[in-house]
């Protein structure tokens, strides 16, 4: 059989390449935050604006990813040492940062907040939300957190040593989690609800730094990384976890992601 000219062999062979891409499969992308996983770019988290880039996508939340007793330990130290520094008024406004600075109360239903509490819970816990339980532990809880009390997690906790127990939306390691209780007067017998897990993660907002933001002494970038000293999960400004390195923590979204939601959230 004749052979076709090479000249006739190029566009066949153009249109045999380019067929695939026209369904958009190949090119599709996957957004940073769906409900329960990856979702399609046009799916994102807060309401993105016409044309706006699609996130980077979100590696499996830190309570999907095995953790060690060792690297909360590492973290738990590094914690202490920001949440001290705060205290100590390191910070642009000594009488605005760390413990002093929760004096007013939950945040409850404020929109920023609760969008924040959203983005951390995504990069921490997954969809398994209030009742996750980091998935290095061998020996889980014997109900949801949800429908435990205060008393019976540290019960847990104490019963079952040498293994991480990271725990809830926000992923509270056990050093964390007493210091918030008792800084919010809840008590052993309370049920670690979502409403109790909120106020607590609300502490946490107010030591990164929230109210100094709105207070314009803060820059959202100063706030990001403050978060990102509280949980692992969440990138610093060098695009990596606080913590990357210590005892296998790492972010679980780009620092590109992180800054383009929080500015939605901040700045509208």
């Amino acid at each position: 059989m004749r052979r076709p000219p090479l000249p006739a062999l190029v566009p066949m062979l153009a249109a045999m390449l380019l067929l695939p891409l026209a369904g958009g499969a190949g090119a599709q992308g996957y957004s940073l935050l769906g409900n329960g996983g990856l979702a399609p770019a046009r799916q994102p988290l807060i309401a993105v604006s016409a044309g706006a880039a699609a996130p980077q996508p979100l590696i499996r939340a830190r309570a999907q990813r095995p953790d060690t007793a060792a690297a909360e330990a590492a973290r738990a130290a590094a914690q202490s040492l920001f949440i001290g520094r705060a205290a100590g008024g390191l910070f642009a406004a000594p009488d605005a940062g760390g413990r002093s600075a929760y004096h007013g109360g939950p945040l409850g239903d404020d929109p920023e907040a609760t969008m924040i509490r959203h983005l951390i819970a995504q990069a921490e816990a997954g969809p398994e939300g209030y009742d996750a339980v980091q998935y290095g532990a061998r020996r889980k809880p014997g109900r949801p957190p949800t429908q435990m009390t205060l008393a019976e997690i540290y019960a847990w906790i104490e019963a079952t040593p040498g293994q991480p127990h990271a725990i809830g939306r926000y992923q509270f390691i056990p050093a964390t989690l007493r210091r918030l209780v008792e800084m919010a007067g809840a008590q052993g017998g309370d049920r670690f609800s979502p409403q109790l897990q909120d106020r607590l993660a609300d502490i946490l907002l107010h030591e990164a730094g929230l109210a100094r933001f709105r207070a314009g002494t803060l820059s959202r970038h100063g706030l990001m990384n403050n978060l990102a000293k509280i949980w692992a999960g969440l990138p610093n400004s060098s695009g990596r976890s606080h913590y990357d390195g210590y005892a296998g923590n790492s972010a679980t979204m780009s620092w590109a992601s992180f800054d383009r939601e929080m500015a939605r959230i901040l700045e509208g």
